[in-house]
Parts: C-alpha cells; sequence; structure tokens
C-alpha cells in the first residue's frame, strides 16, 4: 500500500470509481480505500439460481444522458431500453384502471402543484390535496422514490430531481452493479476491506488512520454516504462539523429489496408489474420475471423498508407472498421461494438506501459539495445538484471532486 499518495480516495462506489476514472493517468498517485469486501458501494449483482441480480441500484435513470449508458456500451454491455412498467398491474389485479388512472392523476396534480406553488414550508406532504383519496398511494410513491415519507421531504429538493430527470429508464441484463464494478480503471491501487476510522490534518498531509496503519495524503476526496458522515463513524476535524451538519441534514432513505425464485408453473407472466396493494403506504412493488427470467423482484421503499427491517427477513418474505397470493391466488404459495433481501440500512458502511433533503434544507447539498481546505474534497450522490439518488450523479460528483483535486495539487512534480 501507498501510503504517502498524492491523491487518497475514501468509498469504491460510483462516486469513487468515477474520481479513480478520471484521475486515471493524470501522472498523479492514487490510493482507493474501500471499507466492503467488494466494489460499488450500494451498486452491487448477487447470482442466485443462476441470475444477476441487482441488490441495489437497478435502473439507468436519465438513461439518454446518464454517463453509465456510454460506458456500458463502450464496455460491450448491452443496454435494455424496454419502458419501466411501474406504472402498469397485470391483469389490473386490485387495482382497476379507473382507480390507476385516479391515482396517478392525484400524483401528478401534487406535482404540479410543488413546480407551481411549493408549500411556504417546503414539506412536501403539505401539497397534497386535503381531500386526496389516494394519499396513501402517493406515501407509497414517495417510499419508492425518496425512501421516507412525504412529512420528511423537501419539496425544492424533489422538484429540481423531477425537473433534471427525463423518462428513460434503462437496464442492463447483466445488472448495473456488474457494469460498476468493472469499470474500476487498471493500474489504479485499490484496497477492499480497508476502514477508515479517522481524518486528521497536520501543515502538510491529511492523516487517514485505518486498521493496517496511517496513510498521509496530499489530498482526499472523500465519498462516503451522508449517513456516515452524520454518525462520526469516521472521526473528522472540529473545522469539518459543516459538512457533518449537511449531512445530517441529507440522510439516506430507507430501501430494501427482496427476490422470490418462482418454480413449477406458474401465473407469472414475463416482464410483468404488480402493486401489491395501492391503498397501503407500506406495499411491495413487484417486478415480475425480468428478461423471462424465473424470479420477482419485491421493491420495499421507506415505511415498508422499516418494518422489514423491524420484524425481520422471514416475516418481510411471508408478507410478499402473501401479497401475491391476495391477487394471484392462493395457489402461487407453493411455486415462491424466498432467495435473496437486501439489508443497506444494516450495512455498518453504508447505512441506507440513497439522499433526499429534509424540508428546507435542499441547500445543504451545496454545502456538502464544498472543498475544504483545498485538501478535503467530497463526492457521492448527495452532494450533486440535480442527479442526487442516481449512480450516475455519484460519478459525476466524483469526476467534479477529482478535477478539484488536480487543480489544488497543479501538475505533478
Amino acid at each position: 500500500m501507498n501510503a504517502a499518495p498524492d491523491i487518497a480516495i475514501i468509498g469504491a462506489g460510483a462516486a469513487g470509481i468515477g474520481a479513480a476514472r478520471r484521475l486515471q493517468g493524470t501522472g498523479h498517485s492514487i490510493l482507493v480505500l474501500e471499507a466492503l469486501p467488494r466494489l460499488g458501494g450500494r451498486a452491487w449483482t448477487r447470482h442466485a439460481a443462476g441470475m444477476p441480480l441487482d441488490m441495489g441500484c437497478e435502473w439507468l435513470h436519465s438513461g439518454d444522458r446518464n454517463i453509465w449508458t456510454g460506458i456500458a456500451e463502450q464496455s460491450g454491455f448491452t443496454v435494455e431500453r424496454r419502458a419501466a412498467g411501474w406504472n402498469t398491474q397485470f391483469r389490473n389485479l386490485g387495482f382497476s384502471p379507473a382507480e390507476r388512472d385516479a391515482a396517478y392523476a392525484e400524483f401528478e396534480a401534487w406535482g404540479e402543484r410543488l413546480a407551481a406553488s411549493p408549500p411556504a414550508s417546503d414539506c412536501a406532504a403539505d401539497a397534497l390535496a386535503p381531500d386526496g383519496k389516494w394519499t396513501a398511494f402517493l406515501q407509497a410513491l414517495s417510499g419508492y422514490i425518496s425512501g421516507d415519507e412525504l412529512e420528511r421531504i423537501s419539496a425544492r429538493d424533489y422538484a429540481t430531481y423531477e425537473n433534471a430527470s427525463t423518462d428513460c429508464n434503462w437496464r442492463l441484463r447483466t445488472g448495473y452493479g456488474t457494469l460498476i464494478a468493472a469499470s474500476f480503471p487498471a493500474g489504479v491501487e485499490l484496497c477492499l476491506n480497508t476502514q477508515v476510522e479517522a481524518i486528521t490534518l497536520d501543515e502538510r498531509r491529511v492523516v487517514l488512520r485505518t486498521p493496517s496503519g496511517e496513510i498521509r495524503a496530499s489530498t482526499v476526496i472523500l465519498t462516503v454516504p451522508t449517513s456516515i458522515l452524520a454518525s462520526g463513524a469516521i472521526a473528522l476535524p472540529a473545522a469539518l462539523d459543516p459538512w457533518r451538519e449537511a449531512a445530517r441534514f441529507l440522510p439516506l432513505g430507507r430501501d430494501e429489496k427482496l427476490f422470490l425464485q418462482i418454480t413449477g408453473d406458474s401465473p407469472f407472466a414475463p416482464e410483468s408489474h404488480v402493486i401489491g396493494d395501492p391503498r397501503d403506504p407500506l406495499t411491495g412493488s413487484y417486478n415480475i420475471r425480468p428478461y423471462g427470467r424465473k424470479v420477482i423482484g419485491c421493491f420495499l421503499g421507506g415505511a415498508g423498508a422499516r418494518r422489514a427491517a423491524a420484524e425481520g427477513e422471514a416475516a418481510a418474505f411471508a408478507r410478499a407472498i402473501d401479497q401475491l397470493a391476495g391477487l394471484f391466488g392462493n395457489d402461487v404459495r407453493h411455486c415462491l421461494r424466498p432467495m435473496l433481501a437486501s439489508d443497506w440500512a444494516g450495512t455498518t458502511s453504508i447505512g441506507g438506501a440513497y439522499s433526499h433533503a429534509l424540508p428546507g434544507c435542499a441547500g445543504m447539498r451545496q454545502v456538502l459539495a464544498k472543498p475544504f481546505d483545498n485538501r478535503l474534497f467530497f463526492a457521492g450522490e448527495a452532494t450533486h445538484a440535480t442527479d442526487f439518488s442516481t449512480a450516475h450523479g455519484a460519478y459525476e460528483s466524483g469526476v467534479r471532486a477529482a478535477d478539484e483535486a488536480i487543480s489544488a495539487l497543479g501538475a505533478p512534480a
């Protein structure tokens, strides 16, 4: 391990990889430190029953302008441009066309109010219609989109993302996590299973304390999630309290996935989708047989993800099977087998899904993105002005932080 690199990058997720790719070939010595035993951070493709399953980010949001789309195609990955089926309900089970139209109309009207006349409180819930019949459904969507209830979402932050995003949500047959991990640049030094415990500053160097010893870098790019910055998991100098405070106002939401294997004959059609119960804000959203594979992915957001964590994995799988049986008939219980479950909230070096701003706190993204002392540079999806909560926003933030570090260091000696 290079104990005195020009630039140390803390975190090997999409932001850290973006920074490393930008720095490759600049002549600066680079060291990337990752607490997990793998690359990718919140992008992780696991394999089960011969199928690649994305435990974290799965969709190339704003795919027509997503930097990962170009990286994928340049690297030989196939990008699936089929439209997402999130707004569909297979055979209208439990959610009639009239109900669906009414629910999504209420959702669209809420979004239009946020954009045209945002509440003075900046609280997204305050834009709900007082007599809305589908508030529970909107809360479920908020869980999927932001990982939390509308009462804890900044209206300004939400509208900023919506205004910048496009309707192109694409996929990778081999997994988003597979692409991101495969994109780590050759020749850049990487240390996995290496937790940074503390950061201190002396007159010339940024000192990183790890279980393997001290690293004294000229500059550091810090890409860890806001939950880690806010929690004190990494001891930081008091001078960085404003960054820690900014992170506290940009918490990670709660989103988790369950994967169910389909065995034998079943009524599940390829590339179909259902909402378990649109009247329940804790409901699962079910992506059925993607690519024709015999698997169902259950997405839980906000309160639904918190309940799954509180009740445990077995109870979460049982509840998912109950919802599917309620729609497709009791016989499907015999052909559904629990496979894998994510635990992002319980992963100590992550602590949740992706960031959202609390009401009144959207400006904290700019605070978190500011460099400190021309030696510490901050990246990660939470620091992106418009594409927070995405892997492409994380990548772009890593490139931005790398450019800042290059400018601070000047030409290599």
